[in-house]
């Protein structure tokens, strides 16, 4: 009678493999960001930070709320000398244009649901029922033009 010889590393590649395989998918499936669901709306703006109108945005810990621009409307802040970010001021926590968050300072407030928003980097809630960023628009300054486009 003859043993039969079983060849154990065939059988344990296997399994480095579907474990490999269940591992890169679990790390994938769980670094996802949350998404804003605001609606994309084309935009594209350039403000003179010389005029009166936009001239608190030359200054560091200054943000102003652009109206009629946007989803529902537009929030621009300055963190440092040069350093600005544009968010869409509609809460994500509404989804709604009249839902605004109202700027002040480098915190936003929603006037319907009273989250508030870090105004600077990512615009993460920092208090109050909405979990998702504002939407982040880009921005480029080049001498005192803001250009805010998606």
């Amino acid at each position: 009678m003859q043993k039969k010889s079983y060849n154990r590393k065939s059988g344990y590649s296997g399994m480095k493999y579907l474990f490999f395989i269940a591992f890169t998918f679990l790390m994938y499936s769980s670094c996802n960001e949350i998404d804003s669901e605001i609606p994309d709306v084309p935009v594209l703006i350039e403000l003179n930070l010389d005029l009166p109108l936009y001239n608190d945005l030359a200054f560091p810990n200054n943000s102003i709320l652009l109206k009629n621009v946007g989803f529902g409307g537009i929030i621009v802040s300055c963190l440092t000398e040069g350093e600005h970010f544009a968010y869409d001021a509609a809460c994500t926590h509404e989804i709604i244009p009249s839902c605004r968050v109202e700027p002040t300072g480098l915190i936003g407030k929603c006037s319907c649901c009273d989250s508030e928003f870090q105004l600077f980097y990512s615009a993460v809630p920092a208090h109050g029922p909405a979990a998702a960023p504002l939407k982040q628009y880009n921005t480029s300054l080049v001498g005192n033009i803001l250009r805010i486009y998606n």
